[in-house]
């Protein structure tokens, strides 16, 4: 077996699974806009094709479309679980992150007792941190565990003191869509399970860079969404057995008894389930065409979650470095490129969306706003109007695209 660390992405195979990069349409444009959804690969949208032509009808009945439906559906569950290193009984779709964080909000306020507490952050996207605070107005207390106003770090000494025997849950993100850093997601959890808490983390932001083997980390709760990690719009839930089983049934009744139905009250997109197979396709071709050696899903999901991040932060350096030398740009979260990911937010003296907007007629794609942090942007100061500049890349970007943005920042700003 060639070792993990030894090995370079083929960055043109990884391309040439990519449609849109042979879409005449967006030829000379450079894609900086993946942190709110990723190109979708060629193996997600045959999978999602062949289904409505081949599979539309309502899955699990005996007939062979039907049956076939079915099995594929299974089969995106069986495969993305095994990847992420949790039993298929551990995952569920659902229409978003936000909608199934939601759903599981209304779950937890059903299971704790008034005065007990819940834990969020300031540093994440609402859909983390949104459903959780509307508890309070039943009489549950929210704690704020609050990030460094300057640097944006989340501090897990603060998070120390605000645990007790009243909280009953933490959440916080694996990185923040703004901030960018990768916060310690083992030591945080450890922290709360030793205080009796339970853990939800948003991964929506880290979950493109590299799935992660949640069962090594240790969550009870950990959320992406498949828009974003080269798949079709639908939210992947992981909530593991101990706590699926305690907290109350959110589906119909009669589907209580399985687990991956607890936590979806609606109807699933069948297709789209379905087409999540897909983005296991990718990542064990991915992993064929690098490696060689037969070993698990998720040992297979680390080499090419390192092969991924390598590639990233050898392209966010000269980024980095570019966006260090100008003193009217302020960079959100770290500036080492080994401890965020490759989603840069920029206040600048002018709004973002303006300065998106200009980049434009550079052949680069990005956007400015609040990015749904606007929590996140209050506490570090930014302003509401301004919002940022948001520049984020994944794996299939070049070093040549880089260059072309660095460019074209120099024009623009």
């Amino acid at each position: 077996m060639r070792l993990f660390g030894a090995m370079t992405l083929d960055i043109y195979f990884v391309r040439a699974q990519f449609p849109a990069f042979k879409c005449a349409s967006l030829q000379g444009q450079a894609f900086f806009e993946n942190a709110g959804g990723s190109y979708t690969c060629r193996q997600v949208i045959d999978r999602l094709t062949r289904f409505y032509k081949e599979r539309k009808v309502q899955p699990y009945a005996s007939y062979e479309a039907s049956a076939l439906a079915g099995a594929e559906m299974d089969e995106a569950r069986t495969r993305l679980s095994a990847m992420l290193g949790v039993g298929t009984d551990e995952l569920s779709f659902g229409p978003s992150t936000t909608q199934n964080t939601y759903v599981l909000a209304q779950a937890f306020a059903q299971m704790m007792q008034p005065g007990e507490a819940i834990i969020v952050t300031d540093q994440d996207h609402e859909a983390n941190s949104g459903p959780w605070r509307r508890l309070a107005d039943r009489g549950f207390e929210i704690r704020e565990w609050r990030m460094d106003p300057e640097t944006g770090h989340l501090n897990p000494q603060d998070l120390e003191n605000l645990l007790d025997e009243k909280v009953r849950l933490v959440c916080f993100p694996h990185c923040s869509n703004v901030v960018g850093e990768v916060n310690p997601v083992i030591e945080i959890t450890a922290l709360a399970h030793a205080a009796g808490a339970f853990v939800c983390v948003d991964g929506v932001s880290y979950a493109p860079h590299g799935f992660v083997d949640v069962g090594s980390l240790g969550p009870d709760i950990y959320l992406f969404s498949a828009y974003k990690t080269y798949g079709p719009h639908q939210g992947v839930m992981v909530v593991r057995r101990a706590l699926a089983q305690l907290l109350p049934n959110q589906g119909h009744y009669f589907n209580a008894d399985t687990l991956y139905k607890r936590f979806t009250p609606a109807g699933p997109d069948h297709a789209q389930i379905a087409a999540c197979a897909g983005i296991a396709d990718y990542y064990d071709l991915l992993y064929d065409h690098h490696f060689t050696g037969e070993i698990s899903a998720a040992k297979k999901c680390a080499a090419v979650h390192n092969l991924m991040r390598d590639h990233e932060i050898s392209l966010l350096k000269p980024l980095l470095q570019a966006l260090s030398g100008r003193n009217n740009v302020r960079v959100l979260g770290p500036m080492a490129s080994s401890d965020r990911a490759p989603t840069v937010a920029l206040a600048l003296d002018r709004p973002g969306p303006i300065v998106a907007k200009e980049l434009t007629q550079h052949g680069i794609m990005c956007e400015g706003g609040d990015f749904y942090a606007v929590r996140a942007l209050s506490a570090m100061g930014v302003s509401e109007e301004r919002g940022v500049l948001r520049l984020s890349f994944t794996h299939y970007t070049t070093i040549a695209e880089v260059e072309k943005l660095i460019s074209a920042l120099d024009h623009v700003l």
